[in-house]
This record gives C-alpha cells, structure tokens and sequence, in this order.
C-alpha cells in the first residue's frame, strides 16, 4: 500500500490536528461550484483568509465517478507553489548563519560537480530563486524519466539531487543570468541540493523542521496525498481521451519525480496553507514576529533583479501570487497583505488552459482588485 509522506510527529502533537473537521461555508462553496463547472472539473476548494482565520468551501467529489465528496479539511497538491516554501527555508537559514543569500553555487557545489559551464559557479540564491540564474527550465525527458523510476525507493535524496544539479550544471544556460527572466524547476532544485550540502539533511527534513513545524503546518507532506486502496483524499487528474479526465491513484505516476521537491511536490490543507499565508502576509505587513525579521520578510517579497518575481513570489501592485500545478492538480494562490486578505483556489484537475478561466470569476468575487 502506498501512503504519501507526512510529517508525523507533527500530526501528532500539533493541537490543529485535534481540531474539529472544518466546515463547508456556503457561500464559497457556491463559488467552488461555479468554477468547478465551468471547468469541467471533478472538485475545487477555496479559501478564504482574513484576521487569522480560514473560510472554506469546497465542491465535488475526490475521483471522478467515486461519488465521494471533497471535504473542506482534504489535502492539496500545490505544486509550484511549494517554490515560495522552499525560499522561506532558506531565509530561516540565513538568519540562523549557516549560509548567506549571496553565497554561490561554486561555494556549495563546487568541490563536488566537475565541468560546470563556466557561468555558473558565480550565481547566487538570489539568482536561483528568482528565475535569474539562466537555467534551463528542468532537465532533460530521458533523465526525467530516470529519476521518475528511482523515486523514493532509489537513492536517498540529497545523493538524487546532487545527480541532478551535476546534469543540469553541466549544460549551457537558457538565457542571460541576472539580465533574464527564465522559470526554472531546475534553479531550485540546485537551490536544495545547496542546502543539502551544507546541511547534511534532506530538502524534506529541512523543510518540516524550519517551515511546517514552526508554522503549525500540520498536514504538510511531500507528493500524491491519500492512499491507493481507499480514497481517503482527492486525487488528481488528467486530460485523456475524447476531453475525458482519468484520475490518478497515489503512486509514482501521480507526481513529479520527489527529486524536485523544492520545486514542487507538497500537499497540504487549505488551513494549514493559510498559516502559512498569514506568515507572509504579516511579515510583509511589517510584523515580523519572531519566525523571521523583518529585513527577511522584505528580501522574500522584494525582485532581487527587478522584474515582478521575488523569491518565490510573483509581485504585483502590492499583491502577491503563484501558481502551481504537477499536470494533475491546478492551485492558485493570491495575498493582499495590507488588507489581510488570501484566497486560493484548487482544483483536482491539470487541464490548466481550461480550469484557469474557471478560477478568475472567484477572484473577481473574493479579491476584486486583483487582475
């Protein structure tokens, strides 16, 4: 039987975890279902976030035909919108002293990855986690393939990631470092397999221990949530023949290979993910608390090169944003920190070109600012 990783000591002493189940509010859950419709989609969520506190409405069911409903406590894979997650470790690990954002590749990889193009050894993590380091958007297919396969039964995986970095090392840059803006999985992979190094502990380890636990992100786990002989949780899906959708059991194949975790491979309740909205929505306030200074809420948020992408965050008027999606899940993210606002909205479904026109009316409904 496969179950997906989750953080379990966290599951077990968080006092979220003895919570009463969450309830469906009404008037979101009319909006879930609209925009669940107009998708053609088994399930969306959304979220409400103001004042500390999350309203939630979910409608559908988890796999297509199961006849069996989302709940407002279920899990979502948020895909790219770990990327944030990822960054916000590394700031915790700056003001702890073990490294700096300006330290390099060549600093941290350099003694272990022969025959790096020439370009990168001198980029930074503010390049790798603002899409600035030229990168190649992700590896090649067939060791995508490779790493697939390996998953999480190979080898552990900071020796997969330092495989990884060395492969995609050793190609030349995509676009110009720091003048270019270029999405890269592959940026944060190298990113992880940075902190590995230095480390000694996996990106997963890492992440629980600095992000998830502080944070009270009880439900924080890594791939596909749920089990294959029940369905205990949603499941993702993906477009197949005839417009048709196939959902995808938990297993290899319903996720990204785990070697880009730091890219992309959490799942995660609606409540928990609005904590830690709350995190970034107050640091950018200016209320830093005592998770990360203020200085550090303000490199988070803050296009290192200009543009309108920060260190895991798209910026825009004030706002913040992202998107994530494994080509089975589609979750939108969109904050508001001077009106203490967020939403989000899930769907169990990676037809992003048909179910994220499907998401607009809802912002439209719940941030109306926001484009």
């Amino acid at each position: 039987m496969f179950r997906s990783f989750t953080i379990a000591l966290a599951v077990m002493t968080a006092p979220a975890a003895f919570a009463q189940p969450a309830a469906n509010d009404p008037e979101l859950a009319r909006l879930a279902e609209q925009a669940r419709e107009a998708g053609g989609s088994p399930a969306v969520a959304v979220m409400y976030w103001q004042g500390g506190e999350a309203r939630i409405g979910v409608a559908g069911v988890r796999e297509t035909g199961s006849g069996i409903a989302v709940t407002a406590d279920d899990l979502w894979h948020i895909g790219s919108d770990t990327k944030s997650m990822t960054a916000t470790l590394v700031a915790r690990l700056v003001e702890r002293g073990v490294i700096g954002w300006d330290d390099t590749i060549g600093e941290h990889l350099g003694a272990v990855i022969e025959d790096m193009d020439p370009v990168y050894p001198a980029l930074t993590f503010r390049h790798l986690l603002s899409h600035r380091a030229g990168l190649p958007a992700n590896i090649g297919m067939v060791d995508m393939i490779r790493f697939q396969m390996e998953g999480t039964g190979g080898r552990p995986m900071p020796e997969q990631r330092l495989d990884y970095a060395t492969r995609i090392l050793r190609t030349a840059p995509a676009a110009e470092p720091e003048t270019q803006f270029f999405y890269s999985n592959a940026g944060y992979v190298i990113a992880g397999a940075m902190l590995e190094q230095v480390m000694g502990e996996s990106w997963e380890s890492l992440i629980a221990a600095e992000v998830f636990e502080p944070l009270n992100m009880a439900s924080a786990g890594f791939g596909p949530p749920g089990s294959v002989d029940e369905i205990d949780q949603p499941r993702g899906h993906r477009g197949g023949m005839f417009d048709g959708l196939n959902a995808v059991p938990p297993g290899p194949r319903a996720d990204n290979p785990p070697v880009l975790g730091p890219a992309g491979t959490v799942h995660i309740s609606l409540t928990d993910l609005g904590r830690y909205l709350d995190a970034h929505m107050a640091g950018d306030r200016g209320e830093a608390g005592d998770y990360l200074t203020s200085e550090s809420w303000q490199t988070l948020h803050t296009p290192p090169f200009g543009g309108d992408y920060a260190l895991g965050w798209g910026v825009q008027d004030g706002r913040l944003r992202h998107a994530g999606s494994n080509t089975m899940w589609f979750v939108r993210i969109m904050m508001d920190p001077q009106a203490d606002r967020a939403v989000v909205v899930a769907f169990n479904d990676g037809r992003v070109d048909q179910v994220a026109p499907a998401m607009a009316p809802v912002f439209a409904a719940l941030l109306p600012e926001a484009d």
